[in-house]
């Protein structure tokens, strides 16, 4: 008995809110040390090593797990105040996250494919769908008695998310006419002078002709070998990526408007929890939720604005990791406050009794 007891006991420790506080945050420092150290390329040709690409994806996938989990706990508890519709929301868009970034792994990792739209998209769409379904009902639970000045905050922070938004996904053409972007450089195209006819015999003008065809053959005969070569990706997964490609534009917007929208109810909601017994965690899910933002809205800068220099595992993209330990952490605090309260009431009614 005592030894179950004592079992007991250490799991509970093992996964008291402290305990998975303290793991959070600790991931959260190696995860910043990690791409503060290593997220510099080791050249302009070679790019990111491998390695550190691994460790990005590894650091952004686990905080995503261990955050589904947490929050999955919460759904299947009956005491959340919040309502376990809310969180089963923001799980599965954890779960989401980090399916697709798994697959996401793969096609850049693996297959060694940098594409505009891929199988991985799929899941992100859905973590945004289930994300804002979830953070909506919290909303609605809660009626929203805000003041001029919360009114004002949240108008302005709404305008400034939708700026941000327009400057990414601005097309090329607007840019330049609102001198976001520099006009594009006309290529000067000079004539050569012509060329000196060369004095030689013949049989000269024949062999260099020859070399030249034996040339241009060995050329055409290796260009094939090389990309064959660079290409590891299976047949089936090109044509993929060739049926998905139409369908970029639309997906990024998607994702755009669903940034903001994020960002206008993460600051609803903190401002609707603001003072209350339950704001420490929705304070955390709202930091979460424009950690979101920062990171995506650079990912997207990164992948539309920086004229194809942009590579996974830049410094910035630590706000995913963030992002999914904070959204944990409010899970994690509303769990605690919920069964604490919890407790206390049967205590309150014991002594009564």
């Amino acid at each position: 008995m005592s030894s179950t007891s004592e079992k007991s006991s250490t799991s509970s420790s093992l996964l008291s809110a402290q305990t998975l506080v303290i793991a959070g945050i600790v991931w959260a420092v190696m995860a910043l040390l990690f791409f503060l150290l290593f997220s510099v390329p080791l050249s302009a040709e070679e790019g990111l090593p491998l390695w550190y690409s691994i460790g990005t994806y590894i650091f952004e996938c686990g905080a995503y797990l261990g955050a589904a989990l947490v929050c999955f706990r919460n759904w299947q508890s009956p005491h959340m105040v919040s309502g376990r519709n809310v969180w089963l929301g923001i799980g599965l868009g954890m779960l989401f996250y980090f399916i697709a970034g798994v697959l996401f792994g793969i096609w850049e990792l693996y297959f060694g494919l940098d594409p505009d739209v891929s199988p991985a998209d799929a899941f992100y769409l859905g973590s945004y769908v289930v994300l804002i379904g979830g953070m909506v009902v919290a909303v609605t639970s809660k009626r929203l008695n805000l003041d001029i000045w919360q009114w004002a905050l949240l108008a302005g922070i709404a305008a400034f998310g939708i700026a941000v938004a327009i400057w990414v996904a601005a097309p090329d053409s607007w840019r330049t006419q609102l001198g976001m972007a520099p006009a594009a450089t006309q290529e000067v195209v000079t004539e050569s002078e012509p060329a000196t006819t060369a004095t030689g015999r013949a049989p000269a003008l024949e062999n260099s002709s020859k070399l030249q065809a034996k040339a241009a053959a060995t050329d055409a005969a290796s260009a094939p070998e090389e990309e064959e070569a660079e290409i590891k990706a299976p047949g089936w997964v090109m044509a993929l990526d060739k049926q998905l490609a139409p369908y970029a534009y639309a997906i990024n917007l998607f994702y755009i408007v669903g940034d903001v929208f994020l960002l206008i109810i993460a600051t609803a909601l903190l401002l609707a929890f603001w003072g209350g017994r339950f704001s420490q965690s929705w304070r955390m899910i709202a930091a979460a939720t424009f950690s979101l933002y920062i990171g995506d809205m650079y990912f997207k800068w990164r992948d539309t604005q920086a004229e194809g220099s942009y590579q996974s595992g830049s410094l910035l993209e630590v706000f995913f990791v963030f992002s999914a330990i904070l959204f944990g952490i409010g899970a994690i605090l509303e769990h605690d406050i919920s069964t604490r309260s919890r407790q206390s009431r049967r205590e309150r009614n014991r002594r009564a009794a």
